[in-house]
Formats: structure tokens, C-alpha cells, sequence
């Protein structure tokens, strides 16, 4: 098994008072993420930098009320997120058993009562467009991903999803989705510049 990154300074600034809690989490994601398939062999040692605080970093774009987290796998960024922002309810999709019991267990073990697990896919998601901002990470492409998240999001909620460098050009290319689910205002946000060694890129657009 990897080493699991030591984990950086800023760590403690994002999580504050919370940061025992993210401790644990990328404690047993380091350990366990591999052997249960949900992470691969070569991120233990990069699970803070690439990972935990890539979806720490977002927490203050989100509103307070009930967001969901579609593809949560395992818990990037609905557990990290959870973890930094106890004033949200967090909803995390997953349709694979094994992922839904991770999350569980993880929701349990760190007593996170701001976490429902729904097992679904999203296009099954039976709640209606009831969310105040739906999130998602290392999912699929824009065009894709928006009809699967904007029917889950009530009128005026926000889509606010974790992009890599090619984020603009997935803009332009679902330009279709986006009129058809009445998706406006989508635009690139580099998140954490000048915080982290590499800044997150996010999506947000509001649902209409």
C-alpha cells in the first residue's frame, strides 16, 4: 500500500475546528480507498493535495440548505464537503452497493448527521427538482452531466460542478443541454488561486 500524503498546512485553515474530522476521513480513505476500489493505487500519496482539499476549497460557493452530490463515489466531494460545512444538508447520490455502504460507514464513524445517502442514479433521483445546488466531480462532460443534475435543482438553484483545465471548451461544447434544461449564466470559476498548489476549476450556473 502507498504512503498517504502528509498532509499540508492549509489543511487546517480550510477545515478550522473540523480538521480531526477530515483527518480521519483521508486517514480511512488512505488505508481502505484501494482494497474496496474506490480510489486508484497512485493517489494515496497525493489524497490531500488532489483530492481532499481540491473539494474543501468549494465549500464556502455553497448556500446553506440541501445540495446533493451526484456520483459521490468515494464521498469527492460530498464527505470532504460535509465534513467543512455542517450547515448544509448534504445529499449524496451513488448508485454502486459498495460505495453506498463506504459512505455510510464514513457518515456513521464520523457521526456527520448533515449526510443522507440515497442510492440511485441520478436520473432515477425520485425528489424532484428540490435542491438548492447540486455538485458533482470526476462524473462526465458537461453535455452529459446536465441532464442528469439540473432536474434535481429547484428554479434559482445553482449547479456548481468540479472541473479540470478543459472546463470552458465543455461550456461551449453543451451549449444544446444547457438551453434545453434552462441552465443560464454557466462560467468558469478558479477557486483557492494563490491557496493551493493547484486551484480548483469549477462550473456554476443557475437552473431556471
Amino acid at each position: 500500500m502507498s504512503e498517504i500524503e502528509i498532509e499540508p498546512a492549509v489543511a487546517a485553515d480550510l477545515f478550522g475546528e473540523r480538521i480531526e474530522l477530515a483527518r480521519r476521513f483521508t486517514a480511512a480513505l488512505g488505508e481502505h480507498g484501494e482494497e474496496r476500489g474506490l480510489i486508484g493505487p497512485l493517489e494515496p500519496p497525493r489524497l490531500w493535495s488532489r483530492h481532499i482539499l481540491n473539494s474543501a476549497i468549494i465549500a464556502p460557493l455553497f448556500p446553506v440548505g440541501r445540495v446533493g452530490d451526484v456520483g459521490s463515489g468515494a464521498g469527492l466531494p460530498g464527505l470532504v464537503l460535509a465534513i467543512a460545512r455542517p450547515d448544509v444538508q448534504w445529499v449524496l447520490v451513488e448508485p454502486m452497493e459498495r460505495r453506498v455502504v463506504w459512505l455510510n460507514e464514513q457518515a456513521a464513524e464520523l457521526e456527520l448527521d448533515n449526510v443522507e445517502v440515497v442510492r440511485a442514479r441520478a436520473e432515477d433521483w425520485k425528489g424532484g427538482a428540490s435542491l438548492d445546488a447540486v455538485t458533482a466531480r470526476a462524473v462526465s462532460a458537461l453535455r452529459t452531466l446536465v441532464p442528469l443534475t439540473a432536474p434535481l435543482v429547484r428554479d434559482g438553484g445553482e449547479l456548481i460542478l468540479l472541473k479540470g483545465a478543459s472546463a470552458a471548451n465543455e461550456i461551449a461544447a453543451a451549449e444544446k443541454q444547457l438551453r434545453k434544461f434552462r441552465v443560464t449564466n454557466a462560467r468558469v470559476e478558479i477557486v483557492g488561486d494563490g491557496v493551493l498548489d493547484e486551484p480548483s476549476r469549477v462550473i456554476r450556473a443557475t437552473v431556471r
